[in-house]
């Protein structure tokens, strides 16, 4: 089957036959175009690939790039990115394009990529500030960055609320009665995602005369689900804290199953919250309470920026944001009073201070 026999069926030229399958209905009437769209069907009629991209002159692939990744990473060990990328793809793929994958170690890495592939645009996860903008001026397709955060109007930027975020899971267990809370995270020292939700978490104890003393504040290097493990460990061997914040779901989970370890009960002995709302906290016993990154809309968000620059032929810049939610699941409970100590009102620490002067500069 080809375009001169579906033609010839249609009684309509190739040339009609060739602008319906390509999307331009414009040049043709409603029954033409329903007629050659049954034709199709009817005979299961794959249009030619590369074909079609030569007369469209677009190649209908959108890269997508997962930055960061150390020669022996594997993507998938992170089920964000597992989850993240199946809600692009398919939005992708809905829109009648491919979506290819890219891991990078650097961002940089992925320009002598993209100069030798034809691909029509790109959504790029977790470029730092720096990289993003760097990558901006070098890139001659349409990019929109997600999780980056830069105050420059010229890049096309998706975020979620994850100062808001980081707010609402420190109320929610100040809320329960705890005052000792373990905070766990990547690295908060850049801005950008962890240093958002750090600060939302400091101003959620700030509004309760407290501060967050920055031994409480337990650092990791790779968002993992064994390093989560680890600081669970350590956690249960101090039986004054009575909850854990961790900006991760893979990362509460890890910390869930190290105070098991150490011999601490979820939610009895310690509560747990978790950040994205992952698939993954609804398998777990008990079943994990999260901040919601409303991940699907996350994806549309970025695949409706993106194609509205390829649909309008122009760049579109700025920022879109998407709203969190708290969802309460089971893995914290409310602190029965005891003896155990508090920590002090509002008062000098190294944790705390920072906190509120990177509040008070970034507004």
């Amino acid at each position: 089957m080809n375009l001169k026999t579906i033609a010839k069926l249609a009684g309509v030229s190739t040339v009609t036959v060739s602008n319906v399958i390509n999307g331009k209905y414009h040049k043709a009437s409603k029954d033409t175009v329903k007629r050659i769209q049954q034709i199709v069907e009817e005979t299961h009629y794959q249009p030619n690939a590369t074909a079609r991209s030569l007369i469209m002159k677009r190649s209908r692939i959108i890269g997508v790039v997962i930055p960061n990744l150390g020669p022996e990473e594997c993507f998938s060990v992170s089920p964000y990115n597992t989850q993240i990328l199946g809600h692009l793809d398919r939005y992708i793929r809905n829109q009648g394009y491919y979506m290819m994958l890219h891991c990078v170690i650097e961002s940089a890495d992925v320009l002598p990529s993209f100069a030798n592939w034809n691909i029509d645009g790109a959504l790029l996860l977790g470029v730092a500030e720096k990289d993003a903008l760097q990558l901006h001026k070098q890139l001659k397709i349409p990019a929109v960055f997600v999780d980056t955060y830069s105050q420059d109007p010229a890049l096309a930027t998706v975020q979620v609320e994850d100062r808001q975020g980081g707010y609402l899971a420190g109320k929610y267990l100040l809320d329960q009665g705890h005052r000792c809370i373990a905070f766990v995270s990547p690295s908060t020292k850049y801005p950008g995602v962890m240093q958002e939700r750090y600060l939302g978490f400091c101003e959620a104890l700030q509004e309760r005369g407290l501060t967050q003393p920055v031994e409480r504040c337990f650092t990791i290097g790779k968002t993992l689900y064994e390093q989560g493990v680890q600081v669970g460990r350590q956690i249960a061997d101090n039986p004054e804290y009575t909850a854990v914040a961790a900006m991760a779901d893979v990362l509460a989970l890890g910390v869930m199953e190290g105070l098991r370890q150490g011999g601490r009960r979820v939610p009895e002995d310690v509560s747990v919250i978790g950040f994205d709302d992952l698939p993954e906290g609804r398998y777990a016993h008990p079943k994990l309470t999260s901040i919601s990154q409303h991940m699907e809309e996350k994806a549309r968000c970025a695949g409706e920026y993106l194609f509205s620059m390829l649909q309008e032929d122009t760049a579109v810049t700025g920022s879109r944001i998407v709203g969190v939610e708290l969802v309460e699941r089971q893995s914290v409970a409310a602190r029965v009073p005891d003896d155990s100590p508090n920590p002090e009102p509002a008062q000098p620490s190294a944790c705390g201070n920072a906190a509120e002067e990177s509040i008070q500069k970034r507004g």
